[in-house]
């Protein structure tokens, strides 16, 4: 097809809708065409399957039982007939209306806006293959998936039954077990599942309630009919991506969003976050609800961490709890907190290293007996993996008819669990026209399209049902429905499967909500996956025409205006003035694991920020009217050997200048053998990543921003085997260029540190890590310059005011001065100079004393760790530039140097300090071991 011919054809049309039609390449044989809204091709074969649910699981187990009342879903009516012409669907229609003035002019800028608002945002799905690779992207198409208000009410009501007929296989199997009794499931497929917890038959959870969230991946037929694929109870992910999927294409297409009334978001969250706390055993407002992730490597970490800033929750890791006397607990700043309720994102196998599975890492030691003493509740309760096997799908609809006496109200794919021999026996000579699945998770195997492989490959998959027939499970193919996406000149279809996500919103009630999250197949792929590089879509769930009133304000998630009435209580009194009634206010706790990560984070800051402006110095000075100055070289040299700068192998610029400058610039990027300005930054994001709730979308933005930009300026002289090396000779203009836009990044970091975060003790902490970095920088740089005689040269006495941020102070209090005296009363004793040592140690003894006064109603009160550090009132510059007692003349400054080692001890002896006293809570023998 010769696409500009197409372009300039389409271009010469008015309507957008034929524009649309002129852009859209056709989709595929046999798939139902989102964007004209019907199957334009005829269906192939195996679509005659969907209609053949007689045959599934559910029919073949009733015929070989007989038992009553376990009928399979009936069959779908023939899907409508191929139209001739082309046309779009109404809401695909109306949607390309309004697309606004520059219409598909400007859908290539609004890509490059996507991609860029989702790399600013850090929004990341990391593959477990590529650990040691970077951070991927989350992919997001432009275009939404459209839902009519007909599809949706379909969709939202077959998912809201299924929800509540999981919940009732649960409660049974892990209750009286009369589904098993009665043959309505093998006990093959639930207590042979590993996903079935012995442990926890029996238990009842607290609250009642087994499930608060279920997902259900959808796909549509060339039918039309949406059928249930897939579910997903353990823990659901999907949750925080919609979210921000929604957040970014509204955005991009707000009038549209607007006019096609999509519903909104929020008030399914607010349901599950009271849901919640209603089950919880505090029963209230008061409950302590956390979401354990497995923590910043996992692939949906940004997931986590974004629904725990939404709902409100604090983000744990396994480390962050402790059982005791059966009771969970979160271990914070200020002693150990009772925890109600836990939002899990870990899988169920590694909750519990004492009953589960000993080598985990991530769950809490004695987890499974709070459960059991009915003093924490867990969404979802452990043990319900096995209702995602596939091969339960076979089984729904006889378990619908008997436990809720209705048929299914949306159908599953024909299913058939090969551990059967009626099952087994009729999918054989249909093999060909299905895809095999794993019935249990050990089985490793990922889908296989039959369609895909050989008849010999056929024979041999054939082969392994016969023998180990309970392993697998069969299931109808599905040729998926596919949306329009933009692909910058054409539209594009794209097979997709859609998740919709159900939440308990209380006892036996679910609500489901209201779009989902759409995950698109690549050009040429069969199945959508984001490991397999799949890319995702938001989902627009349409209302009807007649929409409700909308509100005031509100973001596109719905969230309520700061005047709604929750927030004014009105007098009872006609003509009463409105009464503010007293919030109640929740103050979020810190926990060990972010008070270290905090900590680091400010250590790595400052550690960074050193790092640079030592490079900088170091390399101006190499390259400025002082080059020949010994002491400033020898000084230069300790400095970037003791910062890690250059290894301690390279010679320092005393013996040979220009060896030691390019080991410089070389190491600037170094991650592997210096803890150079590319080590810090890494390890800066490092600690920011595992406190990232605690951080706004700006201060993440300009963190990734920082260390992408600078590896990227390093590039060009990151190394003798990059081809630019050679013509730039690792140019001390390129890296002080590189050097400079990390500095102002910095600022930009230490800014937001400063004046974007609640004063709570985590960002004391994060204070108190970037002031022990301070001090004990510039006083041991202090007495390398003393040592090597830089303080009495005159290329060192302003290399040291430099390092010290406080040469324009310096000139603006002393003028042209060169006295040691005045240097010392600038640098060591001014309390009004933020980079003095006088300014930084008060400042550190004013943090600790108010960390211990926040800590003096608890258990386990702190003392005050202020009095470790020296005292700066006491300082007396006399004394600093007087010889210590018995000194001879010739070391007059043996004072001062006694007080900078005093400096750099007690910062070393307060960091462990620190770290012993507010970063654990469990003394060396409440350690559990695994067997």
């Amino acid at each position: 097809m010769d696409y500009n011919n197409s372009l300039f054809a389409a271009a010469a049309l008015e309507a957008p809708g034929d524009l649309a039609l002129a852009l859209a390449l056709p989709a595929a044989a046999g798939h139902f065409d989102e964007l004209h809204g019907r199957t334009l091709d005829k269906a192939p074969p195996v679509a005659s399957q969907l209609q053949d649910q007689s045959q599934s699981q559910a029919s073949l187990t009733q015929q070989m039982r007989q038992r009553a009342g376990a009928a399979a879903a009936p069959a779908p009516a023939p899907g409508p007939a191929a139209a001739p012409a082309a046309r779009l669907a109404p809401d695909w229609s109306r949607f390309f209306n309004f697309l606004g003035g520059d219409g598909f002019d400007d859908l290539n800028h609004r890509t490059a806006n996507l991609q860029r608002q989702i790399r600013d945002n850090g929004v990341t799905y990391n593959v477990y293959a590529d650990a040691n690779g970077p951070q991927r992207p989350w992919s997001l198409d432009l275009f939404p998936l459209l839902l009519s208000a007909q599809d949706w009410a379909q969709i939202a009501a077959g998912v809201q039954q299924r929800a509540r007929l999981l919940e009732r296989v649960m409660a049974d199997v892990y209750g009286p077990q009369q589904l098993l009794a009665l043959g309505l499931l093998p006990p093959a497929l639930v207590q042979g599942h590993p996903g079935y917890l012995r442990a926890m038959h029996g238990v009842r959870p607290a609250g009642g309630t087994f499930l608060h969230i279920v997902a259900f991946d959808l796909a549509r037929g060339p039918d039309g009919r949406w059928w249930v694929v897939s579910q997903r109870t353990q823990a659901p992910s999907g949750l925080g991506y919609l979210l921000e999927n929604r957040l970014a294409i509204s955005r991009l297409f707000p009038e549209a969003f607007r006019e096609l009334k999509v519903q909104r978001l929020a008030a399914s969250y607010k349901a599950l976050v009271d849901g919640l706390k209603a089950a919880s055993p505090a029963r209230g407002a008061e409950s302590r609800i956390v979401l354990l992730t497995p923590g910043p490597y996992n692939e949906t970490y940004f997931e986590h961490a974004y629904l725990a800033r939404y709902l409100g929750l604090t983000l744990v890791e396994g480390s962050d709890l402790l059982v005791r006397d059966d009771r969970l607990y979160l271990k914070t700043l200020q002693g150990l907190e009772p925890v109600h309720g836990l939002l899990k994102r870990v899988d169920d196998e590694f909750l519990d290293p004492l009953e589960l599975r000993s080598d985990s890492t991530l769950g809490v030691p004695g987890l499974l007996q709070a459960i059991r003493a009915g003093n924490v509740l867990v969404a979802n309760a452990p043990g319900s993996a096995f209702l995602e096997s596939s091969a339960l799908l076979g089984f729904l609809p006889a378990l619908s008819r008997h436990l809720l006496d209705e048929p299914l109200a949306l159908p599953s794919l024909a299913t058939w669990w090969c551990g059967e021999q009626a099952a087994l026996q009729a999918v054989l000579p249909r093999l060909k026209e299905c895809v095999i699945k794993g019935t249990y998770p050990e089985s490793g195997i990922e889908s296989v399209i039959a369609q895909t492989l050989s008849r010999r490959e056929l024979d041999e998959w054939a082969g392994r049902l016969v023998r180990r027939g309970e392993d697998y499970t069969v299931q109808a193919y599905l040729p998926l429905s596919q949306t329009p996406t933009w692909q910058g000149q054409r539209i594009a279809p794209r097979s997709t499967m859609l998740r919709v996500f159900a939440v308990a919103d209380g006892a036996g009630s679910w609500q489901v909500l209201p779009g989902g999250l759409a995950r698109l197949a690549g050009p040429n792929a069969r199945i959508a996956s984001m490991q397999q590089g799949g890319s995702s879509a938001d989902v627009w769930a349409l209302a009807e025409s007649a929409s409700p009133p909308r509100a005031k304000t509100g973001a596109a998630m719905g969230t309520p205006a700061n005047g709604s009435p929750s927030a004014v209580s009105l007098a009872a009194e006609p003509g009463a003035q409105p009464r503010a009634a007293t919030p109640a206010r929740h103050k979020p706790p810190v926990t060990s694991r972010a008070a270290e990560n905090l900590y680091w984070l400010g250590r790595y800051t400052e550690r960074t920020e050193n790092a640079i402006r030592m490079a900088q110095l170091t390399l101006q000075s190499l390259n400025g009217e002082d080059q020949s100055s010994q002491p400033l070289l020898a000084w230069l040299s300790e400095l970037a050997v003791k910062n890690g700068l250059v290894m301690d192998s390279v010679p320092p610029a005393t013996q040979s200048r220009r060896v030691f400058e390019r080991s410089l610039i070389a190491s600037l990027a170094d991650t592997r053998t210096a803890a150079s300005v590319g080590y810090s930054l890494g390890a800066l994001k490092g600690a920011a990543s595992a406190v990232r709730e605690r951080l706004s979308q700006e201060q993440w933005h300009v963190i990734m921003r920082a260390e992408a930009d600078f590896f990227s300026r390093c590039e060009a002289f990151s190394g003798p085997d990059h081809p630019a090396s050679q013509a730039l000779e690792y140019s001390s203009v390129e890296a002080l260029a590189a050097l400079e836009s990390a500095s102002g990044f910095l600022a930009a970091m230490t800014g937001a540190q400063t004046d974007r975060m609640s004063r709570d003790d985590g960002w004391r902490l994060l204070s108190t890590g970037r002031h022990i970095e301070r001090l004990n920088t510039l006083a041991s740089s202090l007495i390398l310059g003393f040592e090597t005689g830089a303080v009495f040269d005159e290329g060192g006495f302003g290399a040291i005011l430099a390092l010290f941020d406080s040469t324009i102070t310096f000139h603006a209090q002393y003028q042209q001065q060169r006295d040691v005296p005045a240097l010392l009363d600038l640098l060591v004793l001014d309390r009004d100079n933020p980079r003095s040592l006088g300014w930084v140690t008060q400042t550190l003894r004013g943090r600790l004393a108010r960390l211990a006064e926040n800590t003096a109603g608890a258990p386990q009160p702190v003392p005050d760790l202020a009095p470790a550090l020296p005292d700066p009132g006491s300082w007396r510059l006399d004394d600093l530039c007087c010889p210590a007692p018995g000194a001879p003349d010739s070391e007059p400054y043996a004072g001062l140097l006694a007080q900078l080692e005093l400096c750099c001890s007690a910062a070393f002896e307060l960091s462990d300090t620190l770290s012993r006293r507010y970063f654990s809570h469990v003394a060396p023998d409440e350690h559990s071991l695994g067997a």
